[in-house]
């Protein structure tokens, strides 16, 4: 019998792609903002007493990280409370929750990548609320998957991605951040691994034994690292030779040209931003592969997947 899955976050960048592949495995029920509100907890439990799911899928999060600097208590009631609610519900159904946390726990310190066995020690609002909604669903005791990821962005939404094509059309020149290292990760990517991933956990003769032993926490990123400035010059090269009439990338740039003809680096401390970010938040995939076989592309191919002719 397929499982009925429960998925917020639905119009967000990860959220659309799962709800396109999530279908595969069972009846999603994805309600839209107004009908689930994670703001409001009374709004979460009555979805998931009225739903009552096997899987949760949690893909909503409060993503605006220098907004975050100024307002934690927002950020904390989407990134920590809400998730401790759905934890508390799904417990209570059986159910498994599957949760997206990020590289933003850690405080960048080191130069090899993360292991899930580091400590984190964010340095920033949206890592200390990240943290803590890991942390409460942990605690919960629902069976869980929490998969760690890090620079996510999409062909749609706000992401860098798209900032640096609408840039790159208003400017002759750009100046990236050259001095934070990290691996930007596609969604659709991210989105496919974790259906894979659910599709096996469910598929299992004994799901419920199944969730039990591979509960936890694991990283989820693309293969490779690179710094924002690399990140950005690879996406000015692909756009260079992708097709003149790709939908999302005339989306992207208002049909513009793109005019950028010099792509500078700078410190962090240049760029003058609200928010720390870590310099070193790339994160090891090896848990991820030992456990269920899963890895993801190098982020450059990734990347050049955006911009072909078939562009998902």
């Amino acid at each position: 019998m397929k499982p009925t899955i429960l998925l917020t976050g639905r119009t967000g960048q990860l959220g659309s792609e799962l709800s396109r592949l999530l279908p595969k495995l069972g009846e999603v029920i994805a309600p839209e903002r107004n009908e689930l509100d994670l703001r409001e907890p009374e709004k979460i439990r009555e979805i998931m007493r009225n739903a009552k799911p096997q899987v949760v899928v949690n893909a909503a999060a409060y993503t605006a990280v220098d907004a975050a600097e100024t307002d934690e208590a927002a950020a904390s009631i989407v990134n920590a409370e809400a998730p401790r609610l759905l934890a508390l519900e799904a417990k209570k159904l059986g159910a498994l929750l599957v949760h997206f946390s990020t590289d933003y726990v850690f405080d960048g310190s080191k130069t090899s990548p993360y292991l899930e066995t580091d400590s984190p020690n964010p340095i920033n609002s949206y890592g200390r609320t990240k943290l803590a909604g890991e942390e409460a669903i942990r605690n919960s005791g629902v069976s869980h998957l929490i998969f760690r990821t890090s620079w996510v962005y999409a062909t749609h939404g706000k992401n860098f991605l798209r900032t640096i094509l609408r840039l790159a059309t208003e400017r002759e020149e750009l100046k990236i951040v050259a001095d934070q290292a990290g691996a930007p990760t596609c969604a659709f990517d991210l989105a496919e691994a974790t259906t894979k991933i659910v599709d096996g956990i469910v598929a299992a003769p004994n799901s419920e034994l199944a969730f039990q032993r591979l509960a936890g926490t694991y990283h989820m990123t693309a293969a490779g690292q690179t710094t924002w400035y690399e990140f950005a010059k690879a996406i000015l090269k692909e756009a260079s030779r992708a097709p003149k009439d790709l939908p999302w990338l005339t989306s992207a740039t208002n049909a513009r040209p793109i005019i950028a003809r010099r792509v500078l680096p700078i410190s962090t401390g240049e760029f003058r931003s609200p928010t720390r970010r870590p310099a070193y938040s790339v994160l090891s995939n090896a848990h991820l592969l030992q456990q269920f076989g899963a890895t993801l592309p190098d982020w450059r191919i990734q990347v050049q997947r955006c911009f072909s002719a078939s562009t998902r």
